[in-house]
C-alpha cells in the first residue's frame, strides 16, 4: 500500500501547486469572466429573448412569463442546485461551484441597467446573437481557464452524468438542449434559430479562450523516404524531428513515424515537400496549441 499512498500524495501536491499558482491572476480572470457573461446576458440575450441554455436561459423564460427579476431566479436556483450538489455529488465537488453560483447572480443584478450606459440597437437580431455569443463565450472561457464554474447547469450536468451513467457531453446535450428547445414554445422558432447561433458561437469562443489560437501544426508522417523527409525538415525548414516506432494494425509491420511541429505559415512548405519527396507517403496534420521546449 505504501507506493500507492506515496503516489497519491505526490498527485495531491501537484494539484495544490496548480491551484495556488498565480492565484491573483486566476481570480482576476474569474471576476472579469463573470462580468462579461453578465454583460452579454443583460445587453444582448435577455433583451432579445435568446434562450441559449443554462439557468440564465430559464431565467429569460421565467421573466417573460411571470415578470420575475432574472437575478433573483438565478440566485434561488443556484442555492437549490448547491444543496442538491452537496447531497448528490459530495462536499468537494460542491465547493468548486459555490463562488460562481453566488457571484454570478450578483453580477447579473449589478449590470441590469447597463443598456443605459451602452446604447445598443437590438433591432438587428443577428448582430445581437453574434456579439452576445462572442462576449459570453469569451467570459465563460476565462472562467473555465481560471479553474472555476458558474454553477447552474454545470451542477445538473454532473448529477446526470453520475447517476445516468453518461458522459458530461451527453448530459450537457440533455440539459441545455431541453432548455434551448423549450424557448420555441415561448418565443417561437425564429428565436430558437438565433439562440442556436448564440450557443454555437459560445462553444467556439470558449474553446478558443481555453486553448488559444493555434499558430503551429503537428505532422505525423509515415513514409518510405524517411531519411529524405527528415533531412528536408532539419536542413531546409530548420525544425526538429522526433522518430518513434509504430506497428500497423492490419499488416502488423513495424515502421517509423516522424513527428515534427512547424509554424502554421510553413504548413504549405512541409506539406508540398513531403508530396514531392514521396507521393505515396501518409501523414496527418493537427493543430498544435501550445509548443514548449526544443530548438
Amino acid at each position: 500500500m505504501w507506493p500507492f499512498n506515496k503516489k497519491r500524495l505526490i498527485d495531491e501536491n501537484i494539484l495544490k501547486q496548480i491551484y495556488h499558482k498565480s492565484r491573483v491572476k486566476r481570480y482576476v480572470q474569474f471576476i472579469v469572466g463573470l462580468f462579461l457573461v453578465a454583460v452579454a446576458f443583460n445587453l444582448f440575450l435577455s433583451p432579445n429573448n435568446l434562450v441559449a441554455g443554462g439557468v440564465s436561459g430559464v431565467a429569460i423564460i421565467i421573466k417573460h412569463i411571470f415578470g420575475l427579476d432574472p437575478s433573483i431566479f438565478i440566485f434561488a436556483s443556484s442555492i437549490v442546485l448547491l444543496i442538491f450538489s452537496y447531497f448528490l455529488l459530495g462536499k468537494e465537488k460542491t465547493m468548486g461551484s459555490v463562488l460562481g453560483s453566488l457571484l454570478f447572480p450578483l453580477f447579473v443584478k449589478l449590470t441590469t441597467n447597463i443598456d443605459v450606459y451602452l446604447d445598443i440597437d437590438n433591432s438587428q437580431l443577428l448582430l445581437a446573437a453574434i456579439f452576445g455569443g462572442v462576449l459570453q463565450g469569451f467570459g465563460i472561457g476565462l472562467i473555465f481557464k481560471a479553474g472555476f464554474t458558474t454553477g447552474g447547469t454545470d451542477i445538473i450536468n454532473q448529477i446526470i452524468s453520475k447517476y445516468a451513467k453518461v458522459s458530461i457531453g451527453k448530459s450537457m446535450l440533455m440539459s441545455d438542449g431541453l432548455i434551448v428547445l423549450s424557448g420555441i414554445f415561448v418565443f417561437g422558432p425564429t428565436k430558437l434559430m438565433y439562440a442556436l447561433i448564440v450557443l454555437y458561437i459560445i462553444t467556439v469562443m470558449t474553446d478558443k479562450v481555453i486553448l488559444g489560437i493555434s499558430d503551429s501544426k503537428a505532422f505525423y508522417i509515415i513514409t518510405e523516404e524517411e531519411d529524405k523527409v527528415k533531412e528536408f525538415v532539419l536542413k531546409y525548414l530548420n525544425h526538429g524531428v522526433t522518430i518513434f516506432q509504430a506497428k500497423g494494425g492490419y499488416t502488423k509491420e513495424r515502421q517509423n513515424v516522424l513527428l515534427c511541429v512547424v509554424p502554421t505559415k510553413e504548413y504549405f512548405k512541409l506539406k508540398e515537400g513531403i508530396h514531392q519527396i514521396d507521393p505515396e507517403s501518409f501523414f496527418v496534420v493537427t493543430d498544435a496549441y501550445e509548443v514548449f521546449g526544443g530548438e
